[in-house]
């Protein structure tokens, strides 16, 4: 590591005492704009203002964050190969996170620093389930040191920023707070939801896909998942990443705990419908034949009529002792508590009775 690099992150604990109180697009072959622009950063100016606290934050990380260009990518409606790019962090060593999403459909992928340098990189694992992707970079610039992962859970109303590259604008960094914690994240083209992921109303765009999402203290609290500029914007945890990512370094990567079922959230018409105590927990509306769940969980039917609710299957409020009181808390646990081959107790309502069940979790079918 580079003393500098770990220098300056050490001042910002100090310093951020001082200041009061999605998916898609981003690696799309790239279109023309009026924008243009890189960062000045590396423009030796005199009489600069003074800055900021965030000035600070930026300073300290820039040099870690990567512009990720891919080449090879397919336009969907002329058929021809274009670019696309995202951004990136570097993690440890010589490896770079960044989103699956942004790398998955090029062939090729070359890192651009703040600096100017250039690199070739090496895909080194992807993970379809948390949108996370590790690339192995041929060089570091020496002012290039890891980034941290928050080992603290964030909190709504907690400051972050938000660096990267949006629309490809290098070196790009916006303030906002945390919006919500323990999201549950659908994919646009999947039936498929990320889990615990952080919501922002820091800025982000097209192209700042993988970026961090940092703290005042210049750790990473998330990966960036950019949607469309709406004004919201996610990003998968730190918790999250810590399981995934070194797991990317190690095999290539990630196993995913599989309970098999499909679930919705008890709300008050369910409760209602299946003469539960209270609207919490998850119903099952499906177990998957085969899977972990099989023999084990009972799947409700469809009442019909003009408000369709599930009726008769298990419904789960708890797991290890663990509340759930909906589908992001159940996500969230298996996510980050457990691993396939564990087995989990559940705690749930059948037939009007509190029972218990044990499950053997799986392991998630691999994305198709």
């Amino acid at each position: 590591m580079n003393d500098s690099g770990l220098d300056r992150r050490g001042f910002l604990s100090l310093s951020a005492a001082g200041v009061a109180g999605v998916f898609a697009g981003c690696a799309e072959p790239r279109t023309e704009s009026s924008i243009e622009g890189n960062s000045s950063s590396q423009i030796d100016r005199d009489n600069l203002a003074e800055g900021s606290t965030y000035t600070d934050i930026y300073e300290a990380v820039i040099d870690s964050v990567t512009q990720v260009q891919v080449s090879g990518i397919e336009d969907p409606l002329t058929g021809e190969e274009g670019q696309g790019q995202g951004s990136g962090f570097l993690f440890d060593g010589s490896y770079v996170v960044t989103n699956d999403h942004v790398v998955a459909d090029g062939n090729e992928i070359d890192l651009q620093y703040v600096n100017g340098d250039w690199t070739s990189t090496r895909l080194v694992g992807t993970d379809f389930y948390t949108d996370l992707a590790v690339l192995e970079a041929d060089h570091v610039p020496e002012a290039a040191t890891p980034l941290s992962l928050s080992e603290e859970y964030p909190v709504v109303g907690q400051e972050v920023l938000a660096i990267g590259n949006p629309f490809g604008l290098e070196g790009t960094m916006t303030k906002g707070i945390v919006s919500g914690v323990d999201r549950t994240l659908d994919t646009r083209d999947r039936d498929f939801s990320y889990s615990n992921v952080v919501q922002t109303d820091a800025a982000v765009n097209p192209g700042n896909s993988g970026g961090p999402l940092v703290d005042l203290d210049g750790n990473v609290v998330g990966v960036i998942n950019a949607g469309g500029g709406d004004n919201i914007g996610f990003a998968i945890s730190a918790a999250m990443t810590s399981r995934v990512v070194p797991s990317l370094i190690e095999t290539g990567e990630y196993e995913h705990p599989y309970m098999g079922i499909g679930l919705v959230s008890v709300d008050r018409h369910i409760a209602e419908a299946n003469d539960l105590p209270e609207a919490t927990g998850v119903i099952v509306t499906h177990v998957e034949p085969g899977e972990a769940a099989d023999g084990v969980l009972e799947e409700a039917t469809i009442r019909e009529g003009s408000d369709p609710v599930p009726v008769g299957g298990d419904v789960i409020f708890e797991i290890d002792g663990e509340p759930i009181p909906d589908r992001h808390a159940l996500s969230t646990y298996l996510e980050l508590e457990t691993s396939p081959g564990e087995t989990i107790e559940i705690d749930c309502w059948r037939d009007g009775a509190e029972i218990t069940e044990s499950l053997t979790l799986g392991s998630r079918p691999p994305a198709q």
